[in-house]
């Protein structure tokens, strides 16, 4: 395995997941707010999955979101 090119890829997968994470929960947060789903004080329970094919990595990560 060539390490920097390992950390490259990595680095820009996590980037990815991060930038498209953000967007799809602020639009989730806004569309619930203007639906009047959500008042926009709320604490919110967040989790993601991750795996990767051919390895046993299947990784729930956990947290909350706070929006007030």
């Amino acid at each position: 395995m060539d390490e920097e090119v390992f950390n490259i890829q990595l680095r820009k997968f996590l980037k990815k997941v991060g930038i498209q994470s953000q967007r799809e929960i602020e639009k989730a947060i806004r569309d619930g707010i203007a639906q009047g789903s959500l008042e926009g004080v709320e604490t919110l329970k967040a989790s993601a999955r991750l795996q990767v094919s051919g390895t046993d990595l299947d990784v729930t990560i956990e947290d909350d979101i706070k929006l007030a």
